[in-house]
């Protein structure tokens, strides 16, 4: 089985910065692909932030320039760092692998998300 556990989330003021880490764990042989995304209440879930096995980089519109995306190989590990924070950035962000597990299959794997609050 694969494990995803995000930490960093919280409540932060307008203008404000946060740290997301999300670690993997698990029969993990390669990781392709690590995501980010969020859902505010009443919305639908929107993609964030990816990053490729080879560093390449997408983020949504509405946090370019603001938010990075990392990933660290050796720990199985991707950071997002959130500068500007604004109130619309509240939501629950979820981080999601795309995974061949030692068995060889692929599979994609969600994290259990982390709220974050961006308010005065």
């Amino acid at each position: 089985q694969v494990q995803l556990v995000e930490s960093g989330g919280g409540l932060v003021q307008p203008g404000g910065s946060l740290r997301l880490s999300c670690a993997a764990s698990g029969r993990i042989s390669y990781i392709y692909l690590m995501e980010w995304y969020r859902q505010s209440p009443g919305k639908e879930r929107e993609l964030v932030a990816n990053i490729n096995n080879a560093g390449s980089t997408t983020y949504a519109d509405s946090v370019k320039g603001r938010f990075t995306i990392s990933r660290e190989n050796a720990k199985n590990t991707i950071y997002l760092q959130m500068n500007s924070l604004k109130p619309e950035d509240t939501a629950v962000y979820y981080c999601k692998i795309r995974a061949a597990t030692v068995g060889g299959q692929i599979n994609d794997y969600w994290g259990q998300g982390t709220q974050v609050t961006v308010s005065s």
